[in-house]
């Protein structure tokens, strides 16, 4: 693995401070040494390894990509792009994953990933992308080198990100430590009956959060909810499609359908100071106020006794904004302590997520 030099980091456009901000953090806390390169509004950051005695790869294994804020998606690579003929573009691919395959000593790959940058330029590449994929991947089979990953083994993807049709960075990836959808972009349907388009949030925050297993315990048709700053209802439609019960905490009008499903309570009240009569299974919160406004009111919810998990967004100040994400998480962490609540704390700034991250607190 020494000749993996490189590890590529896929976020969103604008937050690439953020994202190098967090991986050099965790690169210190495990002391390999390094430095980045990325430009403003990329939506790339590459670690480069400076250590001549511990490998890349000994890092990347270290970090659980699951509690990566800021990163949608990773892989290992040389630090080199590869230069691509516009007149035959797989044979020289071909030759360089072979290449990258024996020099690691990985016999074969379980998955191709084609990535490129969450930009308007990076989005011109997705035709170019879905068109080359198949030929790829029949090149791969026929070589012998794509093999379906069997029980217990760890499984390699590779990837290809283009900065161009003609430029590429190619790398690979452990399935098990990487995101499970391409670039770290869940495909959802806006749906039609939905009061407003932040109903994508909730989804793909559950589907990031919680596994399917979790998903069928936390949420039924006995399940009761609390929607702060719910107008006009994306969230709360959302809680009602899982089953849940909501009570929606909002001046504001919710949509009327929503509210004739029998399911929502809306109280018209202030957010910060309502209190359930009972304890309430989840809290969720879109509000557009300061970070540490929210996570305050969050805290203290748990260390009342209010609720037992939560998904909350945090509005993020146009600067210092990682030292804001790890100022509230941090608050929250100490206050739950200090009150004996034992909670699995995560934090990820999601693909429908804008200038936030989303929030899961899990009561164990």
């Amino acid at each position: 693995m020494n000749a993996l030099e490189q590890l590529n980091l896929l976020c969103r456009a604008g937050f690439e401070k953020e994202c190098a901000g967090e991986i050099m953090a965790l690169a210190t806390k495990h002391q390999h040494p390094g430095y980045i390169q990325t430009t403003d509004d990329s939506g790339v950051v590459r670690l480069i390894s400076i250590s001549a005695r511990e490998p890349l790869y000994s890092l990347y294994e270290n970090i659980d990509f699951g509690t990566l804020i800021f990163t949608r998606q990773w892989f290992l690579s040389m630090k080199q792009q590869i230069e691509l003929p516009e007149s035959d573009r797989l044979i020289p691919i071909m030759q360089y994953v072979d290449g990258l395959l024996r020099d690691t000593e990985i016999t074969h790959i379980s998955d191709i990933e084609f990535d490129y940058a969450d930009t308007n330029e990076g989005k011109s590449l997705n035709k170019f992308c879905r068109q080359f994929h198949p030929h790829l991947l029949k090149a791969v089979k026929k070589a012998g080198l794509l093999q379906t990953r069997a029980n217990g083994q760890p499984g390699w993807r590779l990837h290809l990100l283009f900065r161009d049709s003609q430029t590429v960075t190619i790398g690979l990836a452990t399935i098990h430590n990487s995101s499970p959808v391409p670039m770290g972009i869940p495909r959802l349907k806006m749906p039609s009956q939905a009061p407003s388009r932040s109903t994508l949030k909730l989804d793909e925050a559950i589907l990031w959060f919680l596994s399917h297993t979790q998903q069928n315990r936390l949420f039924s048709g006995n399940t009761t909810a609390v929607d702060l700053g719910a107008a006009p209802g994306g969230w709360s439609w959302q809680l009602v499609q899982r089953g849940c019960r909501v009570t929606a905490i909002d001046n504001g009008p919710m949509q009327d359908e929503l509210m004739a499903s029998g399911k929502v309570e809306h109280l018209k009240t202030d957010a910060f100071t309502y209190q359930p009569p009972a304890p309430v299974d989840w809290l969720v919160c879109d509000m557009a106020e300061r970070p540490l406004h929210v996570s305050r009111l969050i805290a203290r919810w748990f260390t009342s006794g209010y609720c037992h998990n939560a998904i909350f967004n945090l509005k993020l100040p146009m600067k210092k904004r990682y030292l804001c994400v790890e100022e509230s998480l941090q608050m929250i962490r100490e206050q739950l302590l200090a009150a004996g609540i034992d909670a699995d704390i995560r934090a990820k700034q999601l693909y429908h997520d804008r200038e936030e991250i989303t929030v899961c607190i899990l009561s164990l």
